[in-house]
């Protein structure tokens, strides 16, 4: 009998003309090795009378297989007949597509499989599966096993131009080798995969409309139902088909025969696409509205259902309970889906008022700060409206994160929830003060709830205050706990700040750099306050190492913060842009970013846990000659210390970002007051004790008298305790303004050894601050543009001299700087203008 080319889920067809036979020149199907060897067995003749079966779902390659297979015969001069052919003299008989031959066929297939001594080859489908087809293979001594693709042989399949494409097409086929083989044709001589794993060849998709033609409308709807995200729902499925489980496994066998199923009962993500693409929209949302109705009923899981209908436009009741059912499910772990899907139940008629709690929150959470405020006003503005303390909180949160901490206290106040008296402790010790800070905490009710998170975040309050009264050492330590006792619960929380993140500015504030790496990695690894924290977290984590020097291991941790950021994130990026500028000596770049900060600078306002980037940018503004823009700031910083009583953790970086901004500004009068301040806490830890004997020398150098020992005592100390790039300075600086020509090479040197090697590759350097300069302006001109790879003649076109005079600038600084040869002078060079 001839077999036929197409496999369907109906009722038996007639046989259909044999295809014609492949020639010997075909390429060959990619087969596994296993496979290769055993039809080379059957070729030669060493496994007569081969008696096997092939049975496969559609697209395994079975077809391709029984040519292969016939091919190496007919080079072996093993006779071949195709059932059907009534060639009674050949050694083998091939049948493909056994599973829908009609019953006479069958019958005479299963007369031939009884001679055992006849060569049979028989490939089918798992589905359907005829009894006489069943005593057929029973007849059989063993299967020809067909297994996906793996990546490897998609790549041999692809070619090397375009191994590119491997992945991709193994993603969307799962190795299925029919499918694999129409993506990769598809494609056509196309190298790299598509940006978007939708944008799929039309082409491709369009083969696939006789396997969707040959289903039956109940295998078809299964199809769909799957697409839509069903899963194995045996009950599910079986109200949508009406049937009983029975009829649901065979539905499911039926698509499953055909390929275009996964074994877990998922449709191929190119089969999805396919259906969406070929069957009539209309069609498919009818049977997703079907199954979401089915399980509203049955009070079940409709977050995976309902998504197909988002963007469709539907509303109605119905439709409006099955996407705020479906919010409420992904808000938790999907806070920015949860967002869309009440938005999405609001246009189809669910009033705002009842979803506003809700859905501020989710907003909140996915960082659309503005939309969750909105929402909350409109609850809290509501006197019938459910849950308005709760939206009252996220309001409050949503204004932290927007630099409004005295706006948050009053709406944690107002909501007067324990979390929320607790979460207003908080934003009152950010703004110095602390006895309404102590006075919260200690108003918590005795008979409340133990639970993880009340005992985190009234852990966090407290490690801040003693932070402010007590040693570090003590802060540290229960900010460490409320970290810890967070974690198993802090995943889909929308909190002020977490303990990790407070943790970690401590410890940056005394020097415990390890300490607070380590509280931030851990913060990240468990998702510590969701998309919001780990924003937070990186940024810190950012911070720490451009504090050490390392601006390379910055700039990507801050790459990894991603671009949605809150206003006091993007503070907190800004100057992290502007910190990592600074320390690589890129001038221009610097300029820039001052320009850009200006808007955030005027958006905010400073606080305990902002003293840092605020430190940084007085830096630079300073260094720009517009240090009047952050006097308001940097008053306000310090009034919140000296409300607090000056605490020596938090006050100390104040100090010393003001001495660099002092110096920066040549204003020595600053210098020696911010020194004098930094002196008086040089035994309130090693840390401490590091800034104070630097700022001392800082003083002493710009005043012109270097210390070379002393320098260098400091630069150690300040090494020691994680501020390397800063160590590096002191002592170039220090070199450059001394007159002892030994000390100066002595501290060059040290400068060298503390900066250690470049973490960037764009060494631009930066220009000496006023009343830095040991070199002349045009020197320091000429040294930045050498150190920056121009030769002499493109230095000379720069600065409009001739290239001779570039070389004269050259030769004086050798001189000056005592270098012995051109590397050792750019190595003296390049430390001098890193540290400048």
């Amino acid at each position: 009998m001839p077999r036929t080319g197409t496999d369907a889920t109906e009722s038996p067809r007639p046989a259909a003309p044999r295809p014609p036979r492949l020639s010997s020149t075909s390429p060959e199907p990619l087969l596994d090795e296993p496979t290769r060897e055993l039809c080379a067995n059957i070729a030669r003749g060493t496994l007569a009378p081969a008696r096997l079966a092939v049975v496969a779902p559609g697209g395994h390659g079975k077809t391709a297989v029984l040519h292969h297979l016939a091919r190496r015969c007919e080079r072996h001069g093993t006779t071949v007949s195709w059932f059907g052919q009534d060639d009674d003299a050949a050694d083998l008989v091939l049948v493909d597509d056994a599973h829908t031959l009609p019953d006479a066929a069958l019958a005479e297939l299963h007369a031939l499989a009884e001679d055992e001594t006849r060569g049979l080859v028989v490939a089918a489908r798992p589905w359907p599966r005829p009894t006489t087809l069943n005593a057929v293979l029973s007849r059989l001594r063993g299967q020809v096993v067909l297994r996906p693709l793996d990546r490897r042989r998609i790549a041999a399949l692809l070619g090397r131009e375009r191994a590119a494409l491997a992945e991709f097409v193994h993603a969307q086929t799962l190795g299925i080798p029919g499918f694999a083989v129409r993506l990769a044709t598809a494609f056509g001589k196309a190298g790299d995969p598509p940006r978007d794993s939708t944008d799929l060849p039309a082409s491709v998709l369009a083969e696939f409309r006789p396997d969707l033609d040959g289903l039956t409308g109940e295998a078809l709807s299964l199809l769909l139902a799957a697409v839509s995200g069903a899963g194995p729902d045996v009950d599910l499925l079986a109200g949508l088909l009406d049937t009983d489980r029975h009829g649901v496994a065979r539905a499911i066998d039926a698509v499953r025969a055909c390929g275009l199923l996964d074994h877990d009962g998922t449709p191929l993500p190119l089969v999805a696409h396919a259906v969406k693409a070929l069957v009539p929209s209309e069609q498919r949302l009818a049977v997703s509205q079907r199954l979401v109705r089915l399980q509203l009923d049955r009070k079940g899981p409709v977050l995976n259902l309902v998504l197909p209908l988002l963007g469709s436009g539907l509303s109605g009741a119905e439709p409006a309970q099955a996407f705020e059912a479906a919010a409420d499910e992904a808000a938790e772990s999907d806070p920015a889906l949860a967002a869309k899907l009440y938005s999405a139940a609001a246009s189809a008629g669910r009033s705002e008022r009842a979803l506003g709690r809700r859905w501020a929150e989710a907003a909140a959470r996915a960082g659309d700060l503005d939309t969750a405020l909105r929402l909350a006003d409109q609850v809290l503005t509501d006197p019938e409206a459910e849950g308005r303390a709760d939206a009252a909180s996220t309001a409050a949160t949503a204004c932290v994160y927007k630099g409004q901490l005295e706006r948050a206290g009053e709406l944690y106040l107002w909501a007067d929830t324990q979390p929320a008296r607790v979460h207003a402790a908080l934003v009152s010790l950010q703004q110095g003060k602390l006895d309404k800070a102590t006075e919260l905490l200690a108003a918590q009710p005795s008979d409340a709830p133990p639970t993880l998170f009340a005992g985190a975040m009234s852990a966090l309050v407290r490690g801040v205050i003693q932070s402010v009264t007590e040693d570090p050492t003590t802060a540290l330590s229960t900010l460490a706990d409320s970290a810890e006792m967070l974690e198993p619960v802090g995943r889909s929380l929308f909190l002020p700040d977490t303990p990790a993140a407070v943790g970690a500015l401590v410890g940056m504030h005394c020097g415990e750099l390890s300490l607070a790496r380590s509280l931030l990695e851990r913060a990240v690894d468990t998702e510590v306050g969701g998309l919001a924290g780990r924003t937070r977290h990186l940024l810190l984590s950012a911070w720490i190492s451009m504090l050490t020097g390392d601006t390379d291991t910055a700039t990507r941790t801050l790459q990894r913060a991603g671009d949605r950021l809150s206003p006091r994130d993007e503070l907190f990026a800004i100057a992290l842009r502007i910190g990592v500028a600074r320390r690589t000596g890129d001038s221009a770049r610097l300029r820039t970013l001052w320009a850009e900060a200006r808007e955030t600078v005027i958006r905010l306002r400073a606080d305990l846990f902002t003293i840092m980037p605020f430190g940084e940018l007085a830096v630079v503004a300073a260094r720009v000659g517009e240090h009047d823009r952050l006097t308001h700031h940097l008053d306000r910083v310090r009034r919140l210390l000296h409300a607090l009583g000056d605490p020596p953790l938090w006050t100390a970086m104040a100090h010393w970002s003001g001495l660099h901004a002092a110096i920066a500004a040549d204003r020595r009068d600053e210098v020696a007051e911010h020194a004098r301040a930094l002196t008086g806490w040089d035994g309130y830890s090693s840390f401490h004790k590091a800034m104070a004997e630097a700022a001392a020398c800082w003083l002493d150098t710009l005043n012109g008298n270097v210390r070379a020992d002393r320098v260098e005592s400091a630069a150690t100390r300040l090494h020691a305790v994680g501020l390397r790039w800063d160590a590096a300075r002191l002592a170039g600086q220090a070199a450059i303004r001394t007159t002892d020509r030994t000390a100066m090479v002595t501290l060059l040197e040290r400068a060298r050894t503390l900066q250690g090697p470049s973490s960037t590759s764009d060494q631009r350097q930066p220009t000496a601050s006023p009343g830095e300069a040991v070199l002349s302006e045009r020197e320091r001109q000429v040294a930045e543009l050498v150190v920056s790879g121009l030769t002499y003649r493109q230095i000379g076109d720069r600065l409009f001299i001739s290239a001779k005079t570039v070389e004269h600038h050259m030769a004086r600084m050798r001189q000056r700087l005592g270098a012995t040869s051109r590397p050792d002078l750019l190595a003296r060079l390049r430390t001098l203008v890193t540290t400048g």
